[in-house]
């Protein structure tokens, strides 16, 4: 991270995928290494697995929480359709990384509608620096299928630059201590993953 301008995270999912979590994870680790946070989380219909967005602003000095549409650095997706529902808001040369997982939207499910196909490979041809992950398959790895926020995390704070010990630090402070060391091992596996 550039530490002379402010970088700006938009972190997209569906409700229960432990979107928050991770926004907070990632301002704990910021406001250790002594950058000035600004979060906006919007829930929306969180619990009826509705899309979820939480704005993260990590700089020297930062004004406002909210992230202007084409000025986001880096667009973290817990699932496919969301990182293309909020591409829009990437600014060009932008990092967009994906968790290479299907969450069907009620209107899919009910048959109104069908989950649009390729995704992953239209946001590559729009965005260069696309990067998809199954880290619901590492999640499974590590022993639960909840800890692919934190799979996410480990690959997201290892493309910013993140010292690994402050990152480990960070989940301590943040993860009930009975998940801590299942969460290690997520972060170790997204910290690692060859994308």
């Amino acid at each position: 991270m550039d530490n002379g301008k402010v970088t700006n995270i938009l972190i997209v999912g569906v409700g229960g995928q432990g979107t928050i979590l991770a926004s907070r994870i990632l301002s704990q680790l910021a406001l250790e290494e002594g950058y000035d946070v600004k979060v906006s989380e919007i829930h929306g219909m969180a619990q009826r697995g509705g899309s979820v967005v939480t704005q993260v602003r990590i700089g020297k000095k930062v004004y406002s929480p909210l992230v202007a549409e084409g000025q986001a650095d880096i667009i973290l997706s817990f699932e496919r359709l969301e990182a293309l529902r909020w591409m829009h808001f990437l600014k060009h040369g932008g990092t967009m990384i994906i968790n290479d997982q299907v969450i069907e939207p009620v209107p899919v499910i009910m048959g109104l509608m069908k989950y649009p196909e390729g995704i992953i490979d239209r946001i590559h041809k729009k965005v260069p620096d696309t990067v998809a992950i199954d880290a619901l398959g590492l999640a499974r790895k590590c022993g639960n299928d909840k800890a692919a926020n934190v799979v996410l995390m480990g690959l997201l704070a290892r493309k910013m630059g993140f010292a690994k010990e402050k990152c480990l630090k960070a989940l301590e402070e943040r993860v009930p201590a009975k998940f801590l060391e299942l969460n290690k091992k997520a972060f170790e596996e997204g910290w690692n993953a060859e994308v």
